[in-house]
């Protein structure tokens, strides 16, 4: 480990708030590897409830009004009313149907859905493919940003000229319309679908910072040493120049899991983003829409809450290694 990243190292150990942020992230990815390996939530979509079936705190409130018929039941029957066996019958009706179909619970910790699959297993399913998606097109993101900027900024030129032109073509897009133009193209659903569109659309942030980052550490002593005894452009450009200019990726590759993250959200609710059979926040967002309008709004809880749970700590845990690693801090 290189000084530079002992140092950063420490100084994110003294932030009690940059630690919690990292143990969020880092729950969040364990969840993501173990549902993957199918070790948690691997039967999300039994039906083990009944259609909407509530939160625990909420299953005693909303049983109240389905045992008020039985409590009729009790009353003595009137024998002049001609309507007491159609009554009755009413009222054994709606007792069964407050009682589990076929085994199926009539209430669950975090609710279930229309179909009966418990909330917090497709929470946690949801959570691999959306943390899947946000990190692995960051990933491919941040690797095209490198590559381009590193070209760009080292050699100058005509290849400067050519990448700085196709930078000014993309952002010159507004980046939905980008993101529905390569997601056109492809014309396919799933995760690695998703990660092509966001990861070829996103690259334009760190190519831009990549690039400054090389043309400003070409020109120095440290480099012009390494040239000075025979070191090849690549040796300079990968064992020189970008550890020292790492820390630059490493806080792009943060920002943009938190804006992917997001942006599955919108491929989703546009009819981009997973195809059926599969589950994500997004998904799942765009399923509780409809549920709101009838008054069950505990998937958008459980998959909102999510969200903003891991989204939040990335942005903490992107704000502390940026001044971690920011050489003029003052710690």
């Amino acid at each position: 480990m290189t000084p530079l990243w002992r140092m950063a190292w420490r100084r994110l150990r003294a932030d009690p708030v940059a630690l919690a942020a990292l143990a969020v992230v880092a729950g969040f990815i364990v969840l993501a590897v173990l549902s993957g390996l199918g070790l948690v939530a691997a039967d999300w979509e039994r039906e083990v409830a009944l259609s909407h079936a509530p939160p625990s705190l909420l299953a005693g409130a909303n049983a109240m009004p389905s045992q008020a018929p039985a409590r009729g039941a009790a009353l003595p029957a009137n024998p002049w009313d001609p309507l007491a066996d159609d009554m009755a019958a009413l009222r054994s009706a709606a007792t069964h149907a407050a009682e589990p179909d076929g085994g199926r619970k009539a209430s669950l910790l975090f609710g279930a859905d229309k179909w009966g699959h418990d909330i917090l297993k497709k929470t946690i399913k949801g959570a691999q493919t959306s943390v899947a998606v946000g990190l692995a097109a960051a990933v491919l993101a941040v690797a095209l940003g490198t590559v381009f900027g590193a070209l760009s900024g080292y050699y100058g030129g005509w290849l400067d000229d050519a990448f700085n032109w196709f930078y000014s073509v993309f952002t010159a897009i507004p980046p939905i319309l980008m993101i529905l133009a390569v997601a056109a193209v492809l014309q396919q659903q799933g995760v690695a679908t998703i990660v092509l569109i966001l990861g070829l659309t996103g690259w334009t942030g760190p190519y831009r910072l990549m690039r400054a980052e090389y043309l400003q550490h070409k020109g120095r002593d440290y480099v012009l040493a390494a040239q000075a005894i025979g070191a090849s452009d690549w040796r300079r450009m990968v064992h020189h120049i970008f550890p020292n200019a790492s820390h630059v990726a490493l806080v792009q590759l943060a920002i943009l899991a938190v804006g992917f993250i997001k942006a599955e959200v919108i491929l989703s609710f546009l009819g981009f983003g997973v195809p059926v059979g599969e589950v994500s926040w997004g998904s799942m967002l765009n399923e509780a829409q409809q549920e709101l309008l009838l008054g069950k709004w505990w998937q958008l809880a459980a998959a909102g809450g999510a969200m903003v749970l891991l989204v939040t700590a990335l942005s903490l845990l992107t704000d502390a290694l940026r001044d971690a690693l920011d050489p003029k801090g003052r710690w």
